[in-house]
């Protein structure tokens, strides 16, 4: 598929646009990148020609046709392009586990995350439920070196670039997840030795650099 016109548009702290940065990486295809300028609002008339219901990033642009929301991208990734790894397992149990488990990152995750650097007050409480959910997908992972096995796939995916953002929310939260979910960290430290991980992901401390002056913005410094 050398002649596909693929477009990204994303924007580089989140980790919903790692995803497909990831799979796409993982695959070898090659795409152009459009960064959305969402810190200050101002979301391109193609984001919202491309995703009108959600307005929201990333959104994958594969010869004109828009793919949203970013586990389904990932997964429209692996069946167009069969080149590279395979994201998701061809048997249909273990297929079903690891979008049970992607689906259980985005139900989880993401809300108490964001409690824990965007509000005043309920920090303490965010971040021990955080803990809880940790704790359930180091249960997951065993001792797996990833979450489907021998192979970096789906969930690893769709978990890893929060590897970003751990310290922030270590910060902010008061609590080390080196002690508190070990296994987890060994995870995504084998996960940053893969290349199409260790070059997308930001560095922590530009993601925390970035919490701190939302926060100031909103006014909760």
């Amino acid at each position: 598929m050398a002649d596909d016109e693929v477009v990204l548009l994303d924007f580089w702290p989140s980790m919903f646009g790692m995803r497909l940065r990831i799979a796409l990486a993982e695959k070898g295809v090659k795409y152009e990148y459009r960064e959305e300028d969402l810190l200050n609002n101002m979301k391109s008339e193609l984001l919202l020609k491309m995703n009108p219901v959600h307005k929201k990033i990333p959104v994958l642009i594969h010869n004109g046709k828009p793919v949203c929301e970013s586990r389904i991208a990932v997964e429209y990734i692996d069946e167009v392009w069969k080149e590279g790894a395979q994201l998701l397992p061809s048997d249909p149990y273990d297929k079903s586990q690891a979008k049970f488990w992607a689906d259980y990152i985005d139900q989880k995750i993401n809300d108490l995350a964001y409690k824990i650097w965007a509000t005043k007050g309920g920090e303490q409480e965010a971040s021990e439920k955080l803990i809880e959910c940790l704790k359930v997908l180091e249960g997951a992972l065993g001792d797996k070196p990833y979450f489907g096995g021998e192979s970096f796939g789906f969930v690893d995916i769709a978990l890893i670039g929060y590897n970003s953002w751990f310290y922030t929310y270590e910060t902010f939260g008061c609590f080390n997840l080196k002690e508190e979910c070990p296994n987890l960290i060994a995870w995504a430290k084998r996960c940053m030795e893969k290349e199409s991980v260790s070059k997308t992901l930001p560095d922590s401390n530009k993601i925390y650099e970035f919490v701190k002056s939302l926060r100031k913005m909103h006014g909760i410094e």
